[in-house]
C-alpha cells in the first residue's frame, strides 16, 4: 500500500544543534548564576528560569512538531524570548558592574564566539568556565546566547518552509485519506 505518512515522527531533540547549545546556555547560566550572583538575589532564578525555559520550549516544540507546526513555530519563539530575556541580564550584570561586553570586532570576541561554534557539548563548558572570570563566563554566555538565537531563527524558516511546501496535519491527514480512497477504489 502506498499510504502517505501524515503523522511524521520528529526527530530527537537532543539532536538539534539549537537544543545542544540551549543546554550549553543553562549549564552556564546555572554556573555563572550561582558562582557570582548573591545567594538572596531573585536575578538567580531569573536568569536559571530564562535559560532552562529556552532549552525545554525547544524539546517542547520539537515533540508538537508531529501535530502542529503552530504549536512547534510558538514554542520555539518562546524559547528565542526567554533567551533574549536571559541575553539581558547578561548584559546588565557586565554593565552595572562596569565590566566589558566585548566587541565583535574584538580578537577575543571572534577567537571565542569561532570556540562556540565548534563546541556543542555542555561539558566542555562546564570544565572550561570553572577558572574563567565573571566578565569572561558572562561574554561567553552572550555568545552562546546569539549563536542559539541564529539556530533557532534558522530552525524557524526551514520549519516554516516545510510548512508551506507540505501544509499542515489536517491537510496531509486530507491527503493521505483520500490516498487510502483511490487505492480501494483501484
Amino acid at each position: 500500500m502506498a499510504q502517505e505518512k501524515f503523522l511524521s515522527t520528529t526527530g530527537d531533540y537532543k539532536t538539534l544543534i539549537a537544543y545542544q547549545k540551549a543546554e550549553c546556555v543553562y549549564d552556564v547560566t546555572y554556573h555563572f548564576a550561582h558562582r557570582f550572583l548573591e545567594k538572596s538575589d531573585r536575578t538567580i532564578d531569573q536568569m536559571v528560569q530564562a535559560a532552562r525555559s529556552g532549552k525545554q520550549n525547544i524539546a517542547e516544540g520539537n515533540a508538537a512538531a508531529a501535530t502542529s507546526v503552530e504549536t512547534e513555530l510558538k514554542l520555539y519563539n518562546v524559547a528565542r524570548a526567554s533567551l533574549q530575556e536571559l541575553l539581558i541580564d547578561y548584559e546588565d550584570f557586565l554593565r552595572v558592574r562596569g565590566l566589558e561586553q566585548w566587541s565583535v570586532e574584538e580578537e577575543r570576541h571572534k577567537k571565542t564566539r569561532q570556540i562556540c561554534k565548534e563546541h556543542n557539548d555542555s561539558a566542555f563548558y562546564r570544565s572550561a568556565i570553572e577558572v574563567r572570570s565573571c566578565e569572561t563566563i558572562a561574554n561567553i554566555a552572550i555568545i552562546l546566547i546569539h549563536q542559539t538565537d541564529r539556530l533557532l531563527r534558522l530552525l524557524f524558516e526551514s520549519r516554516k518552509q516545510h510548512f508551506l511546501k507540505n501544509g499542515g496535519v489536517r491537510e496531509q491527514m486530507t491527503r493521505a485519506r483520500l490516498a487510502v480512497r483511490e487505492e480501494k477504489q483501484l
